[in-house]
This record gives C-alpha cells, sequence and structure tokens, in this order.
C-alpha cells in the first residue's frame, strides 16, 4: 500500500469495473463481481489487491504472489498460482497503468491564493487554481483553470498556461505558450535564453534570443531540466513528450509527438526530432541535425549525423546499434588476445 501520508487512495472497484478501465479481458472463471482495494507489487500484493507481469524475468514472483488479481499476457495466464483471477492484456503495463490511475487519480487542486502570492493586476488566474506562497505571476500572464502553481514559482511577463497544468516548486517560465495537462517538474527552466554568440577574436557578441517555447498539450518535463527559448523561430515540444530530469533542450530545438527524452539528455540548437523518438540516459545530440520518426538513441551516444526514421543507433559517434555492437564485441576479443 502506498504511504497514506502522501497517497490517496480511491475506490474500491470490482474486476468487472477494472476490465473495462484497462481495456483488459477477464479470464475464464473469474468473478466479476469481486472487490479490489489498492494495486501492489507482485511481491507485496494481497487478495484484495491488482499487480501486473510484464517482464519474464519476474515469472517466479508472478507464480509465488497473493495478488487477488494480476493483469498478464495471454501467454503467461498458465503460469498463474491457483485462485489469482487474471485480466489478460497485450500490453500489460499500459493496462495497469489506467489500473494504477484509477485507484490514484491526479487530484483537483483545492483552489486558494496565498496572501504572499504576487500576481500583476494585469494578469488572469483561471477558476479552482491553487497558488502556493511565494508565487509571482507577471504582467499579462494568463494562467488556465484548476492549475497548481508551486511556491515560489516564477511565471513571466506574457507566458499562457492551459487548463490543468502544474508547475513545481521553484520553477521558471518566460516567453511560453503552454498547452494543457503539462506537468513541470520542481526547479525546471523554461524560455531562458538560447547559447547564441557570434564569435571572434574581438570577443563573443550576443544574439538577441527573439523565439518562444511553445509546449503542447500532456507534456512532462522532468526536475531541474531546462528549455532554452528560440532564437528567432520557436523552440517547440510537441503534444505528449516525456523528458526526464536534467535534460537540456537548446534553442530552435523542435520534438515532435510522443518524444522520450532520458536523464542528461543533451540536444543542441536547430535539431528537429520526429514523432516518438526515444533518447536514452547522457547521449548528446549535435546540432542541425533531422532525428526520424521511431528512431532510438542508446543512453551515452554521441549523435553527428541525421537518423533515419525508425533507426537505432548506439556509440560515440553514433552508428547503427549492429554496427556498433560488432565494434564493441571485435575490440573486446583484440584487448584478451593481447
Amino acid at each position: 500500500m502506498a504511504d497514506p501520508r502522501f497517497f490517496t487512495v480511491c475506490g474500491p472497484f470490482t474486476l468487472k469495473d477494472l476490465a473495462e478501465l484497462s481495456q483488459s479481458t477477464p479470464a475464464e472463471g473469474a468473478d466479476l463481481g469481486a472487490v479490489f482495494s489498492d494495486v501492489a507489487p507482485l511481491e507485496n500484493a494481497g487478495a484484495d489487491q491488482v499487480s501486473f507481469l510484464d517482464n519474464r524475468k519476474y515469472a517466479a514472483a508472478f507464480q509465488a504472489s497473493k495478488a487477488g488479481l494480476c493483469v498478464v499476457s495471454p501467454d503467461m495466464a498458465d503460469k498463474a498460482p491457483q485462485g489469482m483471477a487474471l485480466l489478460l492484456s497485450s500490453d500489460p503495463y499500459r493496462a495497469y497503468a489506467r489500473i494504477a490511475q484509477a485507484f490514484y487519480p491526479v487530484p483537483v487542486p483545492e483552489p486558494w491564493v496565498a496572501p504572499t502570492a504576487c500576481i500583476d493586476a494585469s494578469a488572469t488566474v483561471g477558476e479552482g487554481c491553487r497558488i502556493e506562497p511565494g508565487v509571482v505571476i507577471g504582467a499579462g500572464a494568463e494562467i488556465g483553470k484548476r492549475c497548481r502553481i508551486g511556491a515560489n514559482v516564477v511565471i513571466g511577463t506574457g507566458v499562457v498556461l492551459g487548463d490543468d497544468c502544474i508547475i513545481g516548486a521553484n520553477a521558471t517560465l518566460s516567453h511560453a505558450l503552454v498547452g494543457m495537462r503539462v506537468n513541470i517538474y520542481p526547479g525546471a527552466r523554461i524560455g531562458q535564453d538560447g547559447f547564441g554568440f557570434a564569435m571572434g577574436p574581438q570577443g563573443h557578441l550576443k544574439v538577441p534570443q527573439l523565439g518562444r517555447v511553445v509546449i503542447g498539450n500532456g507534456v512532462e518535463i522532468g526536475a531541474n531540466s531546462t528549455i532554452d527559448r528560440g532564437a528567432g523561430p520557436d523552440t517547440v515540444i510537441g503534444d505528449g513528450c516525456m523528458i526526464d530530469n536534467l535534460v537540456q533542450i537548446g534553442h530552435n530545438v523542435q520534438l515532435g509527438r510522443g518524444c522520450v527524452i532520458v536523464a542528461q539528455v543533451g540536444i543542441s540548437g536547430s535539431t528537429r526530432f520526429g514523432d516518438f523518438v526515444a533518447a536514452g540516459g547522457q547521449a548528446g545530440i549535435t546540432g542541425h541535425l533531422k532525428i526520424g520518426s521511431g528512431a532510438r538513441i542508446a543512453a551515452q551516444s554521441g549523435v553527428m549525423r541525421d537518423v533515419a526514421p525508425g533507426e537505432t543507433v548506439g556509440g560515440a559517434p553514433a552508428m547503427p546499434m549492429n554496427d556498433w555492437l560488432r565494434q564493441t564485441a571485435m575490440l573486446g576479443k583484440m584487448a584478451r588476445k593481447k
């Protein structure tokens, strides 16, 4: 059970309810009226709790689990312990996510404006917002309905937030247009100057950064990540992108829909990602590249050329994954011979 000091559980739900909301199929003989009160890991789950199996490495834990209900793929159904009810899904983890969201939905903020918040008279704040202590909202800013603005957040002049956004404590936003249901975690910096200089022996001359950051709907931006505003074109983050902690996105970068950017990735200016690109932790992508839709970049890769749609690359400099694995194996053999 999740710690009740931090999480509030909803429910209970019947097996029939859980099957419908998770878009999964009850196994033959399951009691559709059985009631479940929470979710839990396989090792800890009890008879009134729901768990899941998505990785075959945990098959032994599944077989020993005391969970009353488990979400599994159909090919694992015959491995279930006696008495366990099953929900069958081709994507158990996704089905479980829907169930966990039902038990632990994002709480609607309790409307409140702290007396110590500083909100410019020309700013607009939608109905149902919660504005924590120390928040600063600049002139002409627009805050949508039911937003939660954490302590000491600074929202600059003219910034727009859509409905149902969550801005974590100490984050700052400037020169930004933000969609609906966006979650920006504590300490993030959105819309700062891009790193643009005209370099020369007489000194480096700052180039004014005149673009914005445009963020789509349903985006998450992790703690202490930074997204620079564009130099003239906008920096764009597409709908549904998931950006981890400590990510740096340079000016004029464009991410398509549903991109996943893992911790400590750096994306240099003017690089464009297609839809559903995944970049592993600590990958570095140089500027002015095109990364095609569905491409995958392995952790700690150094990408210095365009990546074709659907291609998987790894290494530094990054190359097709099979080439990188082959070269790594060959170097290992050479070292063993010596």
